[in-house]
């Protein structure tokens, strides 16, 4: 009897609303319990999601890989995040799939033959995690050229599964994006708009808002596929994508007070997520290193401003 409860225990952990009465680091952080009570949901999710990022961030996935390099990584997940624009799913769908296949590579070595399959199986796995209906089987296994059999894609789904410990509510950069964008944004919406007087000015702000959202998602894609940035937690990648999408807009918008106002917001934002000086130099760092990947991919960066 003792055993299978302790069995069940193992298999029913795969939320991180759970995660925060059975992980040790949560049960044992009474400040976090306290914080939780003093929030809404929204915030309430953000707080457990941060507190759980270093628990499923995949650093180093491809140290143990003999047959999987960077280089592979990286057309895998650009080709992932072209699947998941042709199915019409969400980027958190993306994004998990990726932290799926990711924390799995940790755990077990790949044959570099077999590496689409877990991309396409990972991606299954997210998108019945999020999504609310998940793309057919044979509807994948054809975007593979059928290389691959049912049985092959679910046998596979099983090990992931059980090498996860069905621990799949990992944050993610879609997570973070949508939380930062919306308390920036919602943030300064309110005072923004008792400021406009001018009808078109109201709408040349929201459009420029929503361009530096959609290129802070690009930015963050960017970086998906990037084996560099596995060593930084979402929530990092997210605030210098955010910082860097900014920046990018300042040459083809023309400063607003608006503007103004939602940079200085940003940069309370990240004051707040980054206090220390250790942060701020891990937030520089980033930065840095994600400047550098939208240089190397000026192309698509700068037909995505001009749209």
């Amino acid at each position: 009897m003792s055993g299978g409860s302790s069995e069940m225990s193992a298999l029913s952990d795969s939320g991180f609303e759970e995660d925060l009465h059975t992980s040790p680091a949560a049960a044992s952080s009474a400040r976090l319990t306290s914080d939780l009570h003093e929030c809404d949901y929204e915030e309430s999710c953000f707080i457990i999601q941060r507190h759980n990022e270093l628990q499923f961030l995949a650093q180093n996935c491809l140290a143990r890989q003999p047959q999987i390099t960077a280089e592979a990584r990286s057309k895998l997940v650009s080709w992932l995040i072209a699947v998941h624009r042709q199915l019409k799913l969400s980027f958190e769908s993306c994004c998990l799939a990726v932290n799926i296949m990711d924390r799995f590579l940790i755990t077990t070595s790949v044959a570099a033959d077999c590496f689409q399959l877990l991309g396409v199986t990972s991606l299954l796995i997210a998108t019945k995690q999020v999504e609310v209906y998940s793309p057919r089987i044979t509807q994948l296994l054809s975007l593979c050229c059928n290389t691959f059999s049912r049985e092959q894609l679910c046998n596979l789904e099983c090990l992931i599964l059980l090498r996860l410990n069905f621990r799949l509510a990992a944050p993610t950069l879609a997570f973070f994006l949508d939380y930062f964008t919306s308390r920036t944004t919602g943030c300064q919406t309110d005072e923004a708009m008792d400021k406009m007087v001018i009808t078109q000015d109201k709408h040349v702000w929201k459009e420029h808002e929503k361009k530096w959202k959609w290129l802070a998602c690009k930015v963050c894609e960017l970086s998906l596929a990037d084996y560099t940035f596995n060593k930084y937690m979402p929530s990092v990648i997210v605030l210098c994508a955010m910082k860097v999408a900014k920046d990018l807009l300042k040459n083809s918008v023309q400063p607003t007070d608006n503007d103004a106002g939602s940079s200085q917001t940003l940069e309370s934002l990240c004051f707040q997520e980054f206090p220390t000086f250790e942060a701020q130099l891990l937030f520089q760092q980033c930065t840095v290193d994600l400047k550098l990947l939208v240089s190397l991919n000026q192309d698509a960066v700068q037909d995505f401003i001009a749209l």
